[in-house]
């Protein structure tokens, strides 16, 4: 299975992650299309919110066209997608991404951009 794991202690907040990860599928710098999440908490730190391939997504996807790949992926096929949103809206970690541009939702598939763009080693792809 590949996924992705987070050290906080280890992350900056400076938020390259969600920019290559919004560059690499939607082609611009925009925070609100990235796959990843950095809050910044009141005490000074930040949480990262990645998936974490549960797999509720697939769960609650009336359509089916959520789907486990060999690696354990959980894809999206954005062509035979509905539209509906409910992977969206029961996704524990928040990082099913929906913007005003594209009816289909957007979701991580492990590729380890955001890995590549972390400068501290904050994220990283694992393989089980």
């Amino acid at each position: 299975m590949k996924r992705l794991e987070k050290d906080e202690a280890l992350c900056t907040g400076c938020r390259q992650c969600e920019e290559a990860c919004s560059k690499a599928f939607y082609k611009t710098a925009d925070r609100t299309k990235s796959c990843i999440r950095i809050t910044d908490r009141e005490d000074g730190t930040h949480k990262i919110s990645v998936c974490t391939q549960c797999g509720i997504c697939a769960e609650v996807c009336n359509t089916g066209v959520i789907g486990k790949d060999a690696k354990g992926v959980y894809r999206l096929d954005k062509k035979e997608c509905a539209g509906c949103l409910m992977c969206v809206g029961f996704c524990p970690e928040d990082v099913m991404v929906q913007s005003d541009d594209c009816l289909e939702p957007s979701k991580c598939t492990a590729c380890g951009i955001c890995v590549k763009a972390c400068p501290t080693g904050a994220i990283r792809l694992v393989e089980e």
